[in-house]
């Protein structure tokens, strides 16, 4: 199980089909036993990770910061936090995942910077105007004595997006007031990012997944365009054009571009992610080929349980991939949004927030349910050409923990809406390994964040071997993915306008298929050979919420 693998992933296009697993390094391993995962405990589970089946690891920021938002907030973009490891870990973990033959992407956030960055320190000491403070964005306040702010540009974590600082002037953060936003006008900002490319490369890396990729771009002529104080919805109200003053403006391709010359200096070429928040029609962007090359496709993770929706989003993630030359992508959980088996376990149209802040009580989950339409949505999802990528724990069907105590939480967002959302933490408790234990196998010293009772049962010891568990479904999958895998096409098999509110029947190019039961009532099945179900299958009939893959005795 733990034997070296063969390099499935070698040639250039590697990350084409890739299925790529995230690791939150806070929340995966505690080698050290301080509450708080590291690299040596990244390392230490590498094996399982090949065992799962992935082709890469994509590791969430470990770089030293303080935590104003769970290590977004970066104080040095080429160093390892020294409660996470060393460069020499970071080192160790990258060989070793090589020699078990998977692929490591890490994250780059080049929006911003943390406060605590020596360039920001070196910009609260200089004066108005100097160099120093020209690598970030710094305005003067508005009225007679600069006291408001210099527009009325909000923080993606609630209030205004500006700070003062003691000689009056203010700096932009579209995130937290401890994330000052670079200005990336500035030449020796974008040389400084070049310089992290090839720092990471160098030391092997294969690819990087670029944060916030759309708002690096801003327009900073003075004066500065206020857009009616209310943060747009990035998916469905921001101009067509690339004219917004803060998000998806046309001069961040030329930044992506710059960087695609960078990453192209390396054999293979170095991998990109755009996690870019915009309309499928300007998402194709950051995927060209001069450019990042690839972009994350979040409709999937926002569509209700309907099989309608799943055919849209996935018709147009197939044709946006296709004019920009890239391969599609699929996501149905990551460490921002509600776990997908918490979101199918409430009632379509549900508000997310409300149900956290109710402590996951009201509107009371169906965790069967939900955990029945994860599976099936997971197998759907694998079933489509592109790659998919997963994330840590949703292989052991995690729900979200949503009633974590207001006196535990981390995320910035309870704090910055006055309480009003309670944030992202339910998604990034740290995992479950043994059935018992005061972190259930995290680690020898509790855990950063509470983990409930119920995550004993869930852990990957209770279901190792497990026929039917959700971790077995899983490694089975991804194994019979590669060993099915055709081209990035598919064909859809009608069944009928009835049929097709219902079911998605689709056909891949070697042959085989893959069935969604979306509705209430079970449907035949097609004769043929049964591959793998994400639930039982009884008399010949595919369930409610139950995806098959089968490969037909008749075409």
């Amino acid at each position: 199980m733990n034997s070296p693998a063969p390099n499935r992933t070698a040639d250039a296009d590697w990350w084409r089909q890739a299925v790529v697993y995230q690791v939150y390094p806070r929340s995966f391993a505690d080698a050290n036993g301080d509450g708080l995962g590291d690299l040596p405990g990244v390392t230490s589970r590498l094996p399982y990770l090949q065992q799962l089946g992935v082709d890469a690891v994509w590791l969430s920021p470990f770089y030293p910061s303080a935590l104003a938002d769970g290590g977004y907030d970066v104080d040095d973009y080429r160093d390892v936090d020294p409660r996470l490891g060393t460069l020499d870990d970071a080192d160790t973990m990258i060989a070793q995942a090589h020699e078990l033959g998977m692929k490591v992407v890490v994250d780059v956030v080049p929006n911003h910077s943390s406060d605590r960055h020596a360039w920001f320190r070196e910009a609260l000491a200089a004066e108005p105007g100097s160099p120093a403070r020209d690598r970030y964005v710094f305005r003067d306040g508005r009225g007679p004595d600069g006291s408001q702010p210099p527009s009325d540009w909000m923080s993606h974590f609630g209030g205004p997006a500006w700070t003062r600082v003691p000689d009056g002037q203010w700096y932009l953060h579209l995130f937290a007031r401890e994330q000052p936003d670079f200005n990336w006008d500035n030449q020796e900002v974008r040389e400084d990012f070049l310089a992290t490319l090839r720092f990471w490369s160098d030391r092997g890396v294969d690819g990087f997944r670029v944060d916030v990729a759309h708002a690096l771009a801003k327009d900073l002529s003075e004066p500065l365009r206020d857009y009616g104080g209310v943060h747009p919805d990035a998916m469905t109200q921001l101009p067509l054009d690339g004219s917004h003053p803060l998000f998806d403006r046309e001069e961040v391709h030329e930044i992506f571009r710059e960087w695609r010359k960078v990453l192209d200096t390396y054999d293979p070429p170095r991998s990109a992610v755009a996690e870019a928040w915009v309309t499928t029609s300007r998402r194709v962007l950051y995927a060209r080929p001069d450019e990042l090359g690839q972009a994350f496709n979040f409709e999937l993770l926002v569509q209700p349980w309907s099989a309608e929706q799943f055919r849209v989003e996935i018709d147009a993630a197939l044709s946006a991939a296709a004019v920009a030359g890239a391969s599609a992508t699929w996501v149905l959980s990551n460490h921002d949004v509600v776990r997908h088996a918490s979101r199918y376990a409430l009632p379509s149209g549900a508000d997310l927030d409300a149900w956290l802040l109710a402590d996951g009580a009201e509107p009371a989950p169906d965790a069967g349910q939900g955990l029945r339409r994860a599976r099936a949505a997971t197998l759907l999802m694998l079933a489509l050409p592109g790659s998919a990528y997963l994330y840590q724990g949703e292989e052991l069907g995690l729900p979200e923990v949503a009633d974590l105590p207001a006196e535990a939480l981390q995320d910035p967002i309870w704090e910055r809406t006055g309480h009003a959302q309670k944030g992202r933490d339910g998604c990034r408790v740290p995992l479950p390994w043994t059935r018992e234990g005061s972190s259930f196998g995290f680690g020898d010293g509790g855990a950063w964040l509470p983990q409930p009772a119920s995550f004993g049962a869930l852990s990957a010891e209770a279901q190792d071997g497990v026929e039917g568990s959700t971790l077995e479904l899983y490694r089975s999958a991804l194994a019979l993915r590669r060993e099915l895998q055709a081209d990035e096409s598919l064909q859809w098999v009608d069944a009928g306008p009835v049929a097709r509110t219902h079911l998605l029947h689709l056909r891949r190019a070697t042959g085989w298929e893959s069935l969604t039961n979306f509705g209430d009532a079970p449907v035949a099945l097609p004769e043929g050979e049964v591959l793998l179900a994400s639930g039982p299958l009884t008399g010949g009939q595919l369930p409610p919420d139950t995806t098959v893959w089968l490969r037909r005795t008749q075409p």
